[in-house]
């Protein structure tokens, strides 16, 4: 006999150890810890560097840079540079997106999860998740050849004639509408559109993923089958629904070609929706290769570390209130 296998025998703790290798427990949470450092080390990579290159445009225009200024102005030529416009049309289409998204995609997952017949299930799933793959350019084709002037169009309109007349609300909804429709509504229609989608496939796994045990108590109390679905399905899966609306307002806020094709890209400071504007990563794309100056070129990095901290904190907001509504609805089933 061995001495490896004198003290495998004589030590128990070495055995299970043993095993663990073995079978790759141990192999496998190396991995996964060596690929969570690996994912910390890139955030911190990324942050640094936007950090790094924008000393400049931080250290010339400090806080007045993001801050919300009636006059805030974006003027290469004179060296003047303040982002607010960009970050006001960002934060404008993506939350006008998801919630004209939400309430799609919501019905779309009850229905291919709850209530579609078996033999279109499959088909209708493949459907929502290739819309998913379509590459964004091809939705910015779409929406200048058809979206826009057969739909957008006279929806800015209706709006302007309707909405924009109330008081409160008619700062959002003020015109004139341009002809072509492209305006910062077109961009959150697209918007919608793209992250239709995501927040579907995912929301939908997340209600097939709850056990049936669920609704056949609900039925067997004398729910009916809207109830069960309205009072039963979807607070228990509520966070994973909200997980799903996460990804997709990510999405929405970094998203980039088809914005810029559709959203007229004008640096003026009106707040209407169906006014032409920029989102932060639209005004990247557009003038980040035709930057002549150190100034023009670090203001638009710090765009950049801008969006990269405006997304960092809305993830960590969404996921302490996904946090928040699993442990409550914990609490409730134990209760």
């Amino acid at each position: 006999m061995s001495r490896f296998s004198k003290i495998s025998r004589q030590n128990p703790r070495f055995n299970r150890l043993q095993k663990k290798i073995r079978y790759g427990d141990i192999p496998w949470q190396v991995i996964i810890i060596l690929m969570s450092i690996v994912i910390i080390i890139v955030m911190i990579s990324i942050g640094w560097m936007l950090w790094r290159d924008s000393s400049t445009s931080r250290t010339e225009f400090g806080w007045s840079f993001i801050l919300p200024t009636a006059n805030a102005t974006w003027d290469p030529v004179n060296s003047i540079f303040q982002s607010w416009p960009f970050i006001y049309g960002t934060l404008l289409t993506s939350v006008t997106a998801i919630i004209l998204a939400v309430p799609v995609s919501l019905g779309i997952a009850i229905f291919l999860a709850e209530l579609c017949p078996v033999s279109l299930r499959m088909p209708l799933n493949w459907l929502v998740e290739l819309l998913a793959a379509i590459p964004s350019v091809i939705y910015g084709l779409w929406g200048i050849f058809v979206f826009l002037p057969t739909v957008v169009a006279p929806v800015g309109v209706f709006l302007l004639n309707t909405l924009g007349h109330i008081p409160g609300i008619n700062i959002l909804f003020t015109g004139p509408v341009p002809e072509s429709g492209s305006s910062r509504i077109a961009a959150a229609f697209i918007l919608m559109i793209m992250i239709i989608p995501t927040i579907s496939a995912v929301t939908r796994d997340v209600l097939l993923s709850i056990p049936s045990d669920q609704r056949e108590a609900a039925m067997a109390l004398g729910a009916t089958k809207w109830e069960s679905i309205w009072q039963v399905i979807l607070p228990f899966g509520m966070s994973g629904i909200l997980g799903a609306v996460i990804l997709g307002l990510g999405r929405a806020l970094g998203e980039t070609m088809a914005v810029t094709m559709v959203i007229g890209n004008s640096i003026e400071g009106t707040p209407s929706l169906l006014r032409p504007g920029y989102t932060m990563a639209s005004i990247i794309a557009n003038e980040f290769a035709e930057a002549v100056t150190t100034l023009h070129t670090e203001a638009l990095i710090e765009i950049g570390l801008t969006l990269f901290f405006i997304t960092l904190l809305l993830n960590i907001i969404a996921r302490l209130l996904v946090w928040s509504v699993a442990r409550r609805t914990t609490q409730e089933a134990r209760a």
